[in-house]
């Protein structure tokens, strides 16, 4: 599955906090956007919301935006 992620990095604490009307999540991260530290943080918020491996989790698009596209695994 494909979802969409706002991500708002240097947050008080990492998690997704809200879905936006089109169906946005918005994500909040500890880490500041720099060497991909606030992308490796989305990584780990998203894969423990899913239940899959980090490993599995991918940014598809947007890497260096606050609008990413990230590839989840589907449950099987």
């Amino acid at each position: 599955m494909f979802i969409r992620v706002k991500v708002r990095p240097k947050s008080k604490e990492s998690k997704i906090v809200d879905v936006m009307e089109d169906g946005t999540l918005k994500v909040r991260v500890k880490a500041a956007p720099e060497k991909g530290k606030a992308n490796k943080e989305v990584v780990a918020v998203l894969a423990a919301e899913y239940g899959v491996r980090e490993s599995d989790v991918e940014i598809v698009g947007g890497a260096t935006d606050t609008v990413k596209l990230i590839k989840i695994p589907d449950e099987s």
